[in-house]
Order: structure tokens, then sequence, then C-alpha cells
């Protein structure tokens, strides 16, 4: 059981389906690497107030809501930070895409604010109905933790931008949420051949190691209730 830092894409990734992080280990570096359109997603947040402008046209931009909706929600979203304080706070970060290196992980931090010192990561996907996934809150967990490794100061709470959507959520290390990381950083270190599989088959189908995995999703017999 090597105890070698974790990265922070494998705790996120364990923390979905550890099936799933075993088979992503396995492959080449190169082969790890998200497609294009994820750095395309997050360069969004850099333009937020861009974006808010009436004369600014969304039609093209890498947005998944329509344009109308898009500035609702990011409109919604600046006026209750600004009102919080948080605003400016996310709009000017001390660091940005910095690796952190925390006692047990490291990983890319995609912003680091202060006062108080806290992790922004930013997420090319879809965010939940309310807070975030628990995949993210592990990866945010991992990265308030490895920032407080390397300033020697608390960290309280974390921060997912969803750029695509317009939203933004702060979410509390909680003791449910610390204790889901230890969980999963000591499923990633036990790791040493696959797990079972998970009970949550819709998990499954869109995953591209489900025929490595020898997953049967959607057959004909459990369509029919038999399986």
């Amino acid at each position: 059981m090597s105890r070698a830092h974790v990265p922070f894409s494998d705790l996120r990734t364990a923390a979905y389906c550890p099936r799933k992080c075993y088979y992503q280990r396995r492959l080449d570096a190169d082969e790890r690497e998200p497609p294009s359109e994820v750095a395309e997603i997050r360069d969004l947040e850099r333009r937020y107030e861009a974006l808010l402008e009436d004369g600014h046209d969304l039609v093209g931009e890498p947005i998944a809501v329509p344009p109308a909706t898009y500035r609702d929600r990011l409109d919604a979203a600046r006026e209750r930070l600004v009102a919080d304080g948080h605003w400016e706070r996310l709009r000017d970060p001390v660091a940005r895409g910095i690796l952190a290196s925390g006692r047990h992980c490291r990983g890319i931090v995609h912003k680091v604010l202060e006062d108080p010192l806290e992790p922004v990561l930013v997420s090319a996907g879809k965010p939940p109905t309310n807070g975030v996934w628990e995949s993210q809150s592990v990866h945010a967990v991992a990265a308030a933790k490895a920032l407080a490794w390397e300033h020697q100061r608390a960290v309280e709470g974390a921060w997912l931008e969803y750029p695509a959507y317009g939203t933004i959520r702060r979410i509390s290390l909680t003791t449910r949420r610390k204790a889901r990381y230890r969980r999963t950083l000591r499923t990633v270190r036990e790791l040493d051949g696959p797990p079972a599989r998970i009970d949550n088959r819709s998990k499954c189908e869109t995953c591209e190691f489900a025929d490595e995995c020898g997953v049967r999703t959607r057959t004909l017999r459990s369509l029919l209730g038999f399986g």
C-alpha cells in the first residue's frame, strides 16, 4: 500500500466509483488529460463580467443553458455574492492554477482565496439541484487540506463554480465531508486490484470502462424487470 501523494483526480473518481478509479489509474498520463472543451468551459469563469454585458452575444459560448437563463443565473449569483462580500474575492483570487501538496494528497487548485483561505474548484460539468456532487465534495476537502498543510492555517470552506451553468456555490468542511474524504483516501491507497462493482449501475451507462469492467447495462432482461 503506497504512501505517496494521492492525486486529487483519483480521489474524485474513487468517490464516484472505486472500480472506475482502478481502471483509470492504468492509463498513460496523456490518456488522462481532459478534452479541450473542458478548458474552454473553465475559461468562462475569467469572463463573467463581459458575459453579463447586455451587448455580449452568448450564442456560440460554451454554455449549457439558454442565453437568457444563463445571464439571469449569473447575474443573481453576482448580486448575492456582492452582498455577501465574496464577489471580488472570487473575481480577483490571490493565485490561480497552483499545484498544492498536502500531507496525503496533491493536485491543481484552480483558484486560491484569502481572508479566509479557501480553494475554488472550477467544474466543466452540471451542478446538482442543491449543494455539490459527493465526488466534488471529496475533491474540495482534499484541496482545502492541501492548502491548510502548505500554509499551516485552518481552512473551513471551499467553493465550486460551474461556469457553463452560471452557478457558484460554497460548502463548509463538515465532519461528514471530512469523514467521506478519509474513507475515499483509504480506498484509493488500497486499490491493488479491481474492487467490487458498485450497485448504482446508472453510473455505468456513460463509463468509458464499461466493457473492460464487464458490467452489463440496460439489457433487455433488466429493462423487463428480470435482473
